[in-house]
């Protein structure tokens, strides 16, 4: 059972009067991905991949350098960009939650003060959105090929690849719904680079002749780690599904003896048209073939899943930047660049094979770490950079200082526009507060920690177990120094720290 705490606004809230119907407030364009990790965006130094059009928006805005999430899970953060509060003050802790859009939420408050407001794409909360003029969402996770969209009028089926169809339904709107002389709030929410890793049409060859460079923790032992790093259920080698996961086309004898994810082959196939199927066996089949033929064992075996698992994220992120990189281009075309916010994020961050793993959930870097860039012409400067410790946390509240809306009482972060100016002269956080409680699901252990600049504290309360890492010496996360002597202060005041950001945010006892 969760412990929930809401805190609720008894109060008006206030906004700003803006100067004419729009005043100088800008546009908002929120650009939103699943499971995007930073290491596989060109402009923080990805090895393994380009993302040209999400590089412009840092190159005409800022790369913020040490942005995370709070609950490394989709529909938690989601909640938790919407609300301006952690998870256990909005409610929504893990993905079988369901989410009380009765709560202010800041789409809710820019409507209110005279924005447009319009989502399309994933919304994963479990309740019809509000706050919204329009919306267009998928159900769940949605698909990647055909997918349907609910909509206020009913739930209809678009027939297209599903990065390219959010898009589609976003320039859509504004072109033919929004108010000009109103400015807007579009969240342009993409499946994208979620499970099940389904590359568009456009890039099922990407890669396909090029070796991805492997992490250096593909085959970590967990040897100093906390117990939870041994029982997850989230190893490349044990715990992908063959066909599900890494698309090989099963066998008839096959076919008849699948089981957990993989059943779900059998859908996905059906869903694409004869055209979509016949391109999606013709980019396959003859990898797959030679797969079948190797016989691959041991290491090797995983090297070749890491491979297929590697290429085909990167071919979904390959379609979202394409995607960006139309609504940019759009922007500049209707002469709309210079006054609007474009916000790139993503929900959490993802593991690429580091730790031998995929998914999200664990405090760990490659989870914990979120891309956030933004680009606000005549206020952000052109190619900075920001090293400060954000959250998802801040967005709401960014958003609202933007709009010259008040924010209410609630909100537990703080606007990131002082950064976004170069300005910010007073004491920023020295740390950040994560939470984790979802259990069953790749069976990784709730968690809660703490992280600065240097250093990371992460307790399993249930478990009574720690881990410390030191993020300068060690950034790949691998030496525990949780009960090592000389680090016994360090993490005695993190402890400390732990607890005293505990109350700040009002964690129930016992949560």
């Amino acid at each position: 059972m969760h412990l929930i705490l809401l805190i609720t606004v008894s109060m008006p809230l206030a906004t700003a009067e803006p100067d004419g119907p729009r005043g100088d407030r800008p546009n908002i364009l929120f650009i939103y991905t699943d499971d995007h990790s930073a290491a596989a965006v060109g402009c923080y130094g990805s090895v393994i991949n380009q993302t040209p059009h999400m590089d412009r928006i840092a190159a005409g805005g800022m790369r913020f350098d040490n942005a995370f999430c709070t609950n490394g899970i989709c529909a938690p953060c989601r909640a938790v960009v919407l609300t301006g509060t952690h998870s256990h003050v909005n409610g929504l802790m893990d993905n079988g939650d369901v989410f009380d859009g009765s709560q202010p939420t800041f789409p809710q408050l820019l409507q209110q003060s005279g924005y447009e407001t319009a989502l399309i794409g994933k919304w994963h909360l479990k309740t019809d959105p509000t706050g919204f003029d329009h919306w267009a969402v998928l159900p769940g996770q949605g698909d990647y090929y055909n997918p349907d969209f609910i909509t206020p009028e009913g739930t209809v089926r678009d027939q297209g690849y599903v990065t390219d169809l959010v898009t589609d339904r976003s320039i859509n709107w504004l072109e033919g719904e929004w108010d000009r002389e109103q400015p807007f709030l579009l969240m342009c929410q993409h499946k994208a680079p979620h499970r099940s890793w389904m590359p568009g049409p456009d890039h099922l060859d990407l890669y396909a002749d090029v070796d991805i460079p492997e992490p250096p923790t593909l085959f970590d032992d967990y040897a100093t780690r906390a117990s939870a790093a041994h029982d997850q259920e989230m190893e490349i080698d044990r715990h992908m599904y063959l066909h599900y996961d890494l698309k090989i086309e099963p066998t008839e004898q096959e076919r008849a003896e699948l089981a957990g994810p993989d059943r779900w082959i059998k859908g996905m196939r059906e869903r694409l048209t004869p055209e979509q199927l016949a391109a999606w066996d013709a980019a396959f089949r003859d990898r797959n073939d030679a797969f079948r033929e190797a016989n691959l064992q041991g290491r090797d075996l995983v090297r070749w899943k890491y491979q297929r698992y590697i290429k085909n994220y990167l071919r979904c992120i390959a379609s979202v930047d394409d995607n960006v990189g139309r609504l940019l281009d759009w922007l500049d075309e209707q002469g709309l660049a210079e006054n609007t916010i474009v916000v790139y994020s993503s929900d959490q961050g993802f593991f690429l094979g580091e730790h031998g793993w995929y998914d999200k959930r664990f405090m760990y870097e490659p989870s914990l770490r979120t891309p956030l860039l933004v680009r606000w012409p005549g206020t952000v400067a052109a190619g900075s950079t920001e090293d400060a410790l954000v959250q998802n946390l801040d967005l709401a509240q960014t958003f609202l200082d933007a709009a010259g809306v008040e924010s209410p009482d609630r909100m537990q972060g703080a606007s990131l526009r002082p950064l976004l100016e170069g300005r910010n002269q007073g004491p920023w956080r020295d740390s950040i507060y994560y939470e984790y409680f979802e259990e069953g699901i790749h069976n990784v252990q709730p968690h809660r920690g703490v992280r600065t600049d240097r250093w990371k504290l992460i307790e399993y309360p249930g478990r009574g177990e720690w881990e410390l890492f030191d993020m300068h010496e060690d950034p790949h996360e691998v030496n525990n120094l949780a009960k090592v002597a000389e680090h016994a202060e360090t993490r005695r005041q993190l402890e400390a720290e732990l607890r005293r950001l505990q109350v700040v945010y009002g964690v129930p006892d016992g949560s």
